[in-house]
């Protein structure tokens, strides 16, 4: 494989529920152990780069996808099928193509989105779970920052540089980039000009649930899962609280937890290094 390849990874493509188009990126060798990597609400398979090579020189098969209506992948007709549900059933069709067990590492709403299909499989479909900065119970401050900077700027920028000033100012203690091209993976410039993130508006207009049913239901998964469990959290989060780790492993002593003290939500971009070291480790 080139160094190019490497870097951007080859391209795959799998179908979700209703037969939903799903983009995504491979590193490492077929017939290696896979990894499954899905992202947070608003990235793309491209915030996973840097973790796929280093998993596939350890000797990994590393896919990782864009959720619906993320990234490359296909838009949803409405908003009603982007709820929890549907997206644990595009997950479960991803592992059903792929054809043997994975280990899945899951951001934020890809961490839940994982621990509710973790619990759908069983230990024979996944061998392990990673939950980046997420376990079932919020924190809701943190939460409505992340809805308030997505529904953010709706009429798109005029530059990269105005869109990377938006990213900066979410993201405060992240070092800026020298370049905001990088953006380009996150964005689309539209016909007249400006550019729009690109992910599908509907998806903050998804079904309500129950939180607390919500909760409840995938502690319950957690604690019957059977395999060894990573959570991750980094230890500026205003998303997952110190405390709701500390319940989480009370539901689940089994699992291991590991701090990231230069890391905020976005723990696998905010601090890369020790992020993809915990879970080169763990995996």
């Amino acid at each position: 494989m080139s160094i190019a390849t490497a870097e951007r990874g080859r391209p795959v493509e799998f179908r979700g529920a209703g037969d939903l188009r799903l983009a995504g990126d491979c590193w490492g060798k077929d017939g290696d152990p896979v990894v499954l990597l899905l992202h947070g609400t608003g990235q793309t398979r491209h915030s996973w780069k840097r973790t796929g090579i280093h998993l596939a020189a350890k000797g990994f098969r590393v896919i990782a996808i864009d959720t619906r209506g993320h990234g490359d992948s296909a838009w949803a007709q409405s908003a009603a099928e982007y709820g929890w549900d549907i997206l644990a059933q595009d997950v479960r069709a991803v592992i059903d193509e792929i054809g043997e067990p994975v280990t899945l590492v899951g951001a934020s709403l890809g961490g839940l989105t994982g621990l509710q299909v973790a619990g759908d499989l069983g230990a024979d479909r996944v061998r392990k779970l990673v939950l980046v900065d997420v376990v079932p119970r919020i924190e809701r401050r943190g939460g409505s920052r992340i809805r308030t900077f997505m529904e953010g700027n709706p009429d798109g920028f005029a530059s990269l540089e105005e869109a990377a000033d938006a990213v900066a100012a979410y993201l405060p203690h992240r070092t800026r980039p020298r370049s905001p091209e990088g953006l380009r993976r996150n964005l689309r410039q539209r016909p007249d000009g400006r550019w729009r993130w690109h992910w599908d508006p509907q998806f903050l207009r998804k079904p309500d649930q129950d939180v607390q049913a919500r909760v409840r239901e995938l502690e319950s998964a957690a604690a019957g899962l059977g395999v060894p469990i990573l959570v991750i959290r980094g230890a500026m989060s205003d998303v997952v609280s110190a405390a709701a780790v500390e319940e989480f492993l009370a539901v689940v002593p089994s699992a291991r937890f590991v701090e990231l003290s230069g890391a905020g939500h976005t723990a696998a971009g905010d601090d890369n290094d020790a992020f993809t070291e915990a879970v080169v480790e763990f995996v």
